[in-house]
């Protein structure tokens, strides 16, 4: 399936305050994400308290050690609406 890509503010402004390193980290795995977001390299998975709380369903892609992105999808557009640590999960 063909996604277009959008990200919140919220996820641009957390993605900006991550370190270089991070930030980099980020970006080579949003290479693969932008192919398939379900690639088995990302570990998708779904966040369950997130969902519930927003009533559709949140997934989240492993970055790197404790390093996430929150993303959902609406129709054939992929939202990615926040990245950090585990924290981004309370809602």
């Amino acid at each position: 399936m063909s996604y277009r890509f959008h990200a919140t503010r919220t996820f641009w402004r957390n993605f900006s305050k991550l370190p270089r390193k991070q930030q980099e980290s980020a970006r080579r795995i949003f290479g693969v994400f932008r192919e398939n977001p379900f690639d088995s390299r990302l570990r998708t998975h779904k966040i369950h308290k997130l969902s519930a709380h927003y009533g559709k369903t949140i997934y989240a892609v492993d970055i790197e050690g404790d390093l996430r992105a929150v993303f959902y999808l609406e129709g054939g557009t992929v939202w990615s609406v926040d990245i950090g640590t585990h924290k981004i999960y309370r809602g």
